[in-house]
């Protein structure tokens, strides 16, 4: 069994890994949490702030540094990999995927229950030097996704904290989200080789196993299965996004 962590693998010559995050099943949550949840998060994303500032950085020396030597410095891989978490585990808290509250680290917290995995490893320097030109459509994607959530949070925020817990299919919806996301950042960050994908989930594998995580803890995003409904809901949630979008390029023409 895989032992996730927020922490980076050892680069990997191997074939290209997509990263991979864990979710438990859908947990009950405490409503006055669920009530206050993104008062709460406002000192996480003051730090995110900060963290983000210097990741760009960091980025730009990786981006130089991975023409050269074809893979990113390990400092700056391990650096970029745990902002990546942070940011991961403070957007399950947001999306209200997790009662839990992030901690305040980088260092790996083993014992959350939103856990990524990645593996920095070689990068195709063509790739490299294109980086952002070949980010636009995932950029696009990820966008039009996270508009279409947010532009419907206040009805996902009121089923949460009626409910006490967020329904399976708006569970697997909002976790393809945060997953898509990551690995979006991860791409971009230079931290995978692999383009984002698996929007709507991940097909079925023969003889694969049903779920994969950490010691006494099951995946329920390892591999992500969607369901008719929430299959439904990510093609709701991109179209939702499609018709912001273009209100607000409306709006602001006008």
């Amino acid at each position: 069994m895989t032992q996730q962590t927020w922490d980076y693998r050892p680069p990997a010559e191997a074939a290209e890994w997509l990263p991979t995050l864990d979710i438990p099943e859908p947990q009950p949550q405490r409503r006055l949490t669920v009530l206050v949840r993104w008062l709460l998060l406002i000192p996480q994303f003051i730090v995110l702030v900060f963290l983000g500032i210097a990741a760009f950085f960091a980025v730009v020396f990786g981006w130089f540094a991975a023409l050269f030597i074809a893979r990113l410095p390990e400092p700056v891989a391990g650096f970029l990999s745990r902002v990546l978490a942070y940011e991961t585990r403070v957007h399950a808290s947001a999306l209200l995927l997790v009662d839990a509250y992030p901690p305040f680290s980088l260092s790996p917290v083993p014992d959350y229950p939103v856990q990524i995995e990645v593996r920095p490893g070689r990068l195709n320097r063509l790739a490299v030097f294109f980086r952002i030109i070949l980010m636009i459509p995932a950029a696009v994607v990820q966008s039009l996704f996270a508009a279409g959530w947010y532009a419907v949070c206040v009805v996902t925020w009121l089923i949460v904290l009626i409910k006490g817990r967020m329904p399976r299919p708006l569970f697997e919806a909002t976790a393809a989200l945060l997953r898509y996301t990551m690995r979006y950042n991860a791409y971009t960050g230079m931290l995978a080789s692999a383009y984002p994908k698996r929007l709507f989930g991940d097909p079925a594998t023969p003889g694969a196993p049903v779920t994969e995580g950490p010691e006494e803890t099951v995946s329920a995003t390892r591999p992500l299965r969607l369901s008719s409904a929430g299959t439904v809901l990510v093609a709701l949630f991109l179209l939702l996004g499609l018709i912001a979008h273009v209100a607000s390029d409306w709006t602001y023409s006008s």
